[in-house]
């Protein structure tokens, strides 16, 4: 028999596995990656429980979705309703591929006040036509039995009744499984960052939406010129080095000649003549300010473009 796992690499979703694998039911994972998602560490925990895992990658969909969430965003830029509910529709999708039985979660009653309470959990199993195939393992016993259980697919006696926001029992699972790889919790969506949820805002307004525009966002100053168009100061040889990478036709990237300078970009830098040459004195200026410089040298700097772009 076969199960689909929710895996998101968190130490709830590895526990969840951990324990439905201990039933001897074969399980294969499923991970969502976003625009947003940090978390590079999922495919070597999965390898970790022995479970085969497919990435489905959702992007300019997924974008989409945050702009225009059929429910309220979380404290951010976060619209975890509608992100959940996608999760089990594709869930479901590969579910039915593979001829698997039954798909499961980490989620905990009450660990989560916006996704994770009863109301919301049975939102989840309508929105997808899954009423009674969802099983929540470290919460099942606080919940009506699923199909998995009355059927006996899985021993209901084997699950747990774990709730709230405290960690203490996932932990000590945790320490006597010897699972000591895992992420902090809600440490992997950039839209529950404050900073980033403005960026993304900010960019939304300015109709910059694509991959390649979120990329940008997870990198380097943000700055905005008079005409709107934005300028990005690196921070670091990596983010300098991304800059360069992520520079499409129309961007004009630059350095300053002769000092340890940051790569700044205008992006959007397709303008007329005379909008570039205000936006350049202005990312100038903000290049100048992060620069490492000696006092009263570079008052009037040269600019070192990067010629395929230019």
């Amino acid at each position: 028999m076969k199960a689909i796992s929710l895996f998101s690499g968190g130490l709830d979703s590895i526990l969840a596995t951990k324990l439905i694998l201990k039933q001897g039911i074969e399980v294969k994972g499923v991970f969502f990656y976003t625009p947003f998602v940090q978390d590079k560490g999922v495919k070597k925990r999965a390898e970790e429980l022995g479970i085969e895992l497919k990435i489905v990658k959702l992007e300019e969909e997924y974008i989409e979705l945050v702009k225009n969430p059929e429910h309220h965003y979380g404290t951010n830029m976060n619209p975890c309703i509608d992100c959940r509910a996608l999760f089990v529709i594709k869930a479901k999708e590969y579910m039915e591929e593979i001829g698997a039985k039954f798909l499961f979660t980490g989620e905990v009653v009450g660990e989560r006040p916006l996704t994770q309470n009863r109301p919301m959990l049975r939102h989840f199993e309508k929105r997808a036509n899954l009423i009674g195939l969802i099983l929540r393992p470290l919460s099942a016993k606080l919940l009506e039995p699923t199909i998995p259980e009355k059927e006996n697919w899985v021993d209901r006696e084997k699950l747990l009744d774990i709730s709230g926001r405290g960690r203490k029992r996932q932990l000590a699972l945790a320490q006597e499984w010897e699972i000591k790889d895992y992420p902090t919790p809600s440490g992997g969506c950039l839209l529950t960052d404050p900073t980033f949820s403005k960026r993304l805002q900010d960019s939304f307004e300015h109709n910059e939406n694509t991959i390649r525009d979120m990329e940008f966002l997870k990198i380097g100053r943000h700055f905005r010129d008079k005409q709107g168009a934005k300028i990005i100061v690196s921070r670091n040889v990596y983010e300098s080095k991304r800059i360069v990478q992520l520079a499409e036709k129309g961007d004009i990237p630059f350095k300053i000649e002769g000092i340890p300078s940051p790569v700044t970009i205008i992006r959007r830098g397709n303008l007329s003549a005379d909008r570039q040459e205000e936006g350049i004195e202005e990312a100038k200026r903000l290049t100048l300010r992060y620069s490492l410089r000696n006092k009263g040298s570079k008052d009037n700097p040269q600019l070192s473009f990067f010629k395929e772009f230019k």
